[in-house]
């Protein structure tokens, strides 16, 4: 859900303009370098069309590798993921933008992967309660590549800057992206 009051313990993303990559996350005394989606920024965000949705979007679970981490902290529930999770983002499907279980009959984005960016994941409340077919999905913050090279519309951020924030005090349970 969409406010225009700003949430005290939600983290903030800037970047120079809504065409902008890249940006930072500002919690507290917390300064940290991020990715964004390669289509920027919007308000009006559709499936596909790699932007990071303006607004301001709860924490509402965290996963992690447990092969590779311990659990984070977090404000959010902290779950391990497994081999088998998945997220559908296919446009039509009955559990679009939802956490679903393989094999699937539809699938695009698995949860298990072997290049570290879900490593730890944290599902952000966007386009989910309710859910609109076509809105986007799998709306993420995770592990950013090597560089800080654009996501498909999550935010990313390095290893030790997603667990400084997490861990922070008060722990954040929401990110604001700004317009």
């Amino acid at each position: 859900m969409v406010s225009n009051r700003r949430d005290p313990r939600a983290a903030l993303v800037r970047t120079l303009c809504h065409a902008a990559q890249s940006g930072m996350v500002s919690y507290g005394s917390l300064r940290l370098p991020c990715a964004i989606g390669r289509g920027g920024r919007r308000a009006l965000k559709r499936e596909g069309d790699g932007a990071t949705p303006i607004g301001t979007w709860r924490f509402r679970q965290v996963f992690y590798r447990p092969d590779r981490l311990l659990p984070p902290c977090s404000a959010a529930p902290v779950r391990p993921l497994r081999p088998d999770m998945a997220w559908c983002d296919v446009n039509g499907d009955r559990n679009y933008n939802r956490l679903v279980r393989l094999p699937y009959p539809v699938l695009d984005e698995r949860l298990w992967r072997d290049d570290h960016l879900y490593d730890v994941c944290v599902v952000l409340g966007y386009n989910d309660f309710p859910r609109t077919q076509g809105l986007g999905s799998a709306i993420f913050m995770h592990l950013a590549r090597e560089g800080y090279g654009p996501t498909a519309g999550c935010i990313a951020l390095s290893l030790p800057d997603i667990l400084k924030l997490l861990g922070a005090t008060p722990p954040p349970n929401a990110i604001t992206i700004a317009d």
